[in-house]
């Protein structure tokens, strides 16, 4: 039987690891992400947080909010498996082409480089059929679930 600081500390790597591999696409894979991974990094970096915390004190409700983060990640990584699939419209700034952000004098000078934006709509790389943001969903589902183990454990 595992110990409810070991599922915690399961959880807390297991986020960092999902984080890791973002960034890692991102900087060594040269796949920029757009807004909705962004998104589902913020719950993660959450879950490390609390992780952390909860391996240092000891608290164990603090794993119920670890399960909030990683339930978070995987809510937004479901909608983004959706927008990804035409099941629902993504957000405006993101798959529709949108240049926010990017000032008109940038957009009119041709020696700046504006890169396009990326867009939440195309899946940018996949395993299996699965998007990145299909194995968020699911495998932060199951971090949630070891969160909830580790939160029920009475050790």
């Amino acid at each position: 039987m595992t110990s409810r600081r070991s599922l915690a500390l399961i959880a807390t790597l297991g986020s960092a690891a999902l984080l890791a591999g973002a960034f890692a696409f991102q900087h060594i894979g040269g796949m920029a992400p757009c807004q909705l991974c962004l998104w589902q990094r913020w719950p993660h970096a959450a879950a490390v947080v609390i992780g952390a915390i909860a391996l240092a004190t000891g608290l164990r409700g603090l794993a119920w909010l670890g399960a909030l983060a990683a339930l978070t990640t995987a809510g937004i990584g479901l909608y983004h498996v959706g927008v990804e699939q035409f099941w629902w419209e993504g957000l405006a700034s993101c798959s529709a082409g949108s240049i926010a952000g990017i000032s008109a004098a940038d957009l009119l000078n041709p020696a700046v480089d504006v890169a396009a934006p990326v867009r939440c709509d195309e899946i940018a790389w996949q395993m299996f059929g699965i998007s990145m943001a299909g194995w968020n969903t699911i495998l932060s589902l199951g971090l949630a679930g070891i969160w909830v183990m580790a939160a029920l454990r009475r050790d």
